[in-house]
């Protein structure tokens, strides 16, 4: 047994350390990049104060790495204690039947986690990001968000482990063929949920009808060849300054979501540009290639908390009795490192996706500075890295680096791989 326990500890701990030192490297290579090209980022980022953009990036990956290290700590301590062995010895003594305490446990862990979450939550609200002024957030907002994002997620965890418990009581030898299709069955109907129930809850989507806004977005769709009746502008000024834009759901129910603060920050064209960028994905069949891959690797997942289902070592690292529920979460933090260690490979699909919408959108808009103008905007606005450490862009971009999608735009339009920007072309 002490040998499953070396092996536990050496993956999970050592993957933490490893991702955390990424982290750390990612920062401090950002940091030199900025000053060592500093007059093309001043001009071409209009970033004012690039130890900003430093500190920025600083504080976020520090609190990240403070409440991951934190959680990390606590689990570890609930394993090893007893506690965990402790609490599913209560929940199996209430005899409700693996289905029901299963459901039970995973929504008190929903709970727990949302907890521990809270106040690294609030400082990174109520301290950082209003450092860096993109709080708009009230104390009441908060609350109220986090009761309503708490309450859905019990929903959608108590829906999720109630089917997949089911499946194993019933067809135990086939049951990741069953929880894969609840996968699909679940994530093409939160593409219609999700911006119809769930999402205003929390926001409020205005149509937009007519006006400037509203003839820019249709010359995209003439251009792109797509047709869309429900185009939105959401209120995402009332939480943050950060600025984005959306595109959700499949035939009549497609919605695109431009964000608020997007319009006030950019000019019609950029919205232009970004939108198109948006639209490429729906046009390429990314969406569904992306969603194909997740769903093979979440079948992988299964298949592999199958195999751990059936050993008995599991249970018995942590004195914990052999039901399913607690092999699931158990089998979790051994396969959540391996997940993470293989990103590169769902990366690399996603930044392919990345460069086809870019170039989609610079055919689309006869040209491509109005996209590298929208993109430079939002890295400007959202005091994002534009030079991230090459090992960390592996394990977490699934979008090129702001330089390389501007050399990649301009290739596109001299017919040249290589970039005029001298900055961009030195690959800084």
């Amino acid at each position: 047994m002490l040998g499953y326990h070396l092996a536990f500890l050496l993956l999970v701990v050592g993957t933490t350390a490893f991702f955390s030192a990424l982290s750390v490297l990612n920062v401090r290579y950002g940091k030199r990049a900025l000053e060592r090209e500093r007059e093309w980022v001043t001009s071409r980022l209009d970033f004012d104060d690039l130890d900003r953009v430093a500190a920025y990036q600083q504080a976020t990956t520090q609190l990240s790495q403070v409440q991951t290290w934190v959680t990390l700590a606590l689990v570890l301590a609930a394993l090893y204690s007893g506690a965990l062995a402790a609490v599913v010895d209560g929940l199996e003594g209430l005899g409700y039947g693996p289905v029901v305490t299963g459901v039970g446990f995973f929504a008190g862990m929903v709970v727990v986690l949302q907890v521990l979450s809270l106040p690294f939550d609030a400082y990174d609200t109520f301290v950082i990001e209003e450092r860096f002024d993109f709080n708009e957030q009230t104390p009441a907002l908060f609350v109220k968000d986090l009761v309503l994002g708490t309450l859905v997620g019990l929903c959608i965890t108590a829906a999720l482990a109630a089917g997949v418990l089911w499946f194993i009581a019933t067809v135990p030898t086939y049951w990741p063929l069953a929880a894969v299709a609840l996968y699909v069955a679940f994530s093409l109907t939160m593409l219609v949920v999700y911006p119809r129930v769930i999402a205003p809850l929390f926001n409020d989507f205005e149509p937009i009808e007519t006006g400037d806004l509203r003839e820019a977005v249709e010359r995209v769709f003439d251009r792109a060849g797509f047709t869309c009746d429900g185009i939105y502008l959401m209120d995402a000024s009332k939480r943050s300054s950060h600025s984005n834009a959306y595109f959700v759901g499949f035939g009549r129910t497609k919605r695109v979501v431009l964000f608020d603060t997007l319009v006030d920050q950019m000019t019609l064209e950029q919205v232009e540009a970004v939108l198109a960028h948006e639209l490429a994905h729906w046009k390429r069949a990314h969406i569904w290639k992306q969603f194909g891959v997740g769903t093979l690797r979440v079948g992988a997942m299964f298949v592999a908390l199958w195999a751990l289902l059936q050993t008995s070592w599991l249970y018995a690292m942590f004195g914990l009795p052999e039901t399913a529920y607690v092999g699931l979460a158990v089998g979790a933090l051994w396969i959540q490192p391996l997940a993470k260690l293989s990103r590169p490979l769902e990366n690399k699909l996603s930044l392919s996706h990345e460069r086809e919408a870019d170039a989609f959108a610079t055919e689309v808009m006869g040209g491509g500075q109005p996209l590298v103008d929208g993109l430079c905007r939002l890295t400007s606005e959202n005091l994002s890295n534009p030079f991230p450490h090459p090992w960390y862009a592996t394990f977490h971009y699934t979008h090129p680096p702001i330089p390389d999608r501007i050399r990649y735009i301009q290739g596109l339009e001299d017919g040249s791989p290589e970039s005029t920007d001298p900055a961009v072309a030195d690959g800084a």
